[in-house]
């Protein structure tokens, strides 16, 4: 996300299973416990994953490795209607797991192919798979869950009053997930620590494009009044970065050096404002590669919408979202979050220093090759900014600060001292490349990224790290 536009706060995090599930949850233990099976047989999956700040968000007990979602969208009355198909790794025996899902009504679920039982409270599905003991979920088995839904996708609002989730526009809508917006259009496992592949097939009517992520899986299918688009992503993504795109685009697809497919779709309103820049994703991308190493992705692109059709651009993976035309700053900064951020996903949402931080300095040393302006000069602005010492970047004081100004531009402060530290700009951009190389299509902490700092370099940088990371106070800008 780009911290010019209106900076992006967070939603509280979803409401607890609450009582209804924990009586659930004891029944299913209870019925685990039969004559002659040695004991229990599975137990229920977490409800959430102890994220610092969205405690309930994603699920324990198994891992998706792929998600098929057939959607048909109704954009005048914005309803959809939608089949998830799951597939997932059990992490442990299971007797029942969760699902996170915002508003839709769910109309069938199975698992395996048989019918599952569901139970809902607030944004939490919980399926029940153990109707007998040999139809329960063993760890290590690869298991298909299938989802039926329907309704009308919510758009969720922030503690800061911005809007993600399901965003209805004047042709269509966009779905946009940081971070807990992805559960309103499709039910998974969304927490940025459980990332997969996906398919996408969406319907819409004649006349309109659906654009998401990956490469187009095959031309567009009319058949009477509706048009079907189909999408695939190959490399892991995370929840929180895919999007749909419904309404009137103008799009072009082209291919770039190494077999890049780069897709680029533009609401026809900002198309003649948006060409120059959007041209130039080709050249960002290359001149990011040189600096971060190979670009991690099969596609590349943009999503350029209306002006005001969102508050906020946004890193959806293989194409940012912009809402109306980008500057080159902020198409600098959400490409580089293909290398960190997508590619390289941060743990938990404690770890989101690590996406803006690594992108803002990335727009610093833009401006240092392409404008003449020293990233010293961008250090000094930043370093006088009172907003940048709200609080240390790699400890927000709660879920409506992981966004705020410090996790940028304190963030981006804190690689600028990495990069005098090792005094040697060959050395600073090789360490850049090898840590989106070492976690490549993974997940990271910031524990990780100290650790390998100190192993790259050699150096003891726990001073460097008390002070800019996680120091109250605003050290000595020579310090």
């Amino acid at each position: 996300m780009d911290q010019r536009l209106p900076v992006r706060g967070t939603a509280r995090g979803p409401r607890g299973a609450g009582a209804a599930a924990l009586l659930l949850a004891l029944v299913v233990l209870a019925a685990g416990c039969t004559a002659g099976t040695g004991g229990v047989e599975g137990k229920p999956g977490a409800a959430g994953v102890r994220d610092p700040y969205f405690p309930r968000l994603g699920n324990g007990g198994y891992d998706v490795t792929h998600y098929d979602l057939t959607l048909d969208v109704d954009p005048d009355e914005q309803t959809l209607r939608g089949t998830a198909e799951i597939t997932a790794r059990a992490t442990q025996d299971l007797s029942s797991f969760n699902l996170d899902l915002a508003g839709l009504t769910v109309e069938s679920a199975t698992v395996e192919g048989r019918p599952a039982a569901v139970n809902r409270a607030g944004n939490e599905l919980t399926l029940r798979t153990d109707a007998k003991v040999e139809d329960r979920l063993h760890e290590g088995e690869t298991f298909r869950t299938v989802v039926r839904y329907s309704g009308s996708p919510k758009t969720l609002t922030d503690a800061d009053d911005s809007e993600e989730g399901w965003l209805p526009t004047d042709d269509g809508a966009v779905a946009l997930g940081e971070p807990t917006g992805s559960m309103a259009w499709f039910p998974g496992n969304h927490h940025p620590g459980d990332k997969a592949s996906y398919d996408l097939t969406v319907t819409v009517p004649k006349g309109l494009t659906a654009v998401s992520n990956g490469v187009p899986a095959g031309p567009p299918v009319t058949a009477g009044d509706r048009t079907t688009y189909r999408w695939h992503t190959a490399e892991p993504m995370a929840s929180y970065v895919a999007t749909l795109a419904v309404g009137r685009f103008t799009t072009k697809t082209s291919t770039m050096a190494g077999g890049i497919t780069v897709f680029t779709a533009v609401d026809p309103e900002s198309a003649k404002a948006s060409a120059r820049t959007v041209a130039r994703v080709p050249e960002v991308v290359e001149w990011e590669a040189g600096h971060f190493g190979p670009y991690p992705f099969s596609a590349t692109g943009a999503i350029v919408e209306r002006t005001g059709d969102s508050g906020y651009a946004l890193e959806t993976q293989n194409r940012p979202f912009f809402p109306g035309p980008p500057s080159m700053e902020l198409l600098v900064h959400e490409m580089a979050h293909q290398w960190f951020g997508d590619s390289v996903t941060p743990a938990t949402w404690r770890d989101m220093w690590l996406n803006e931080g690594l992108a803002t300095y990335t727009e610093w040393l833009w401006a240092e090759e392409k404008e003449d302006t020293p990233a010293q000069e961008s250090f000094d602005e930043a370093y006088e900014d009172e907003d940048n010492w709200a609080f240390p970047p790699a400890d927000p004081p709660s879920a409506a600060d992981i966004s705020e100004q410090p996790v940028y531009g304190r963030g981006a402060m804190v690689i600028h001292k990495i990069r005098e530290a090792v005094d040697d700009d060959e050395e600073f951009f090789a360490l850049l490349a090898g840590w989106a190389k070492a976690h490549r299509h993974g997940n990271a902490t910031t524990a990780d990224f100290t650790a390998y700092v100190e192993k790259a370099t050699g150096e003891d940088l726990s001073e460097l790290w008390k002070d800019w990371l996680y120091g109250e106070s605003r050290p000595a800008a020579d310090g």
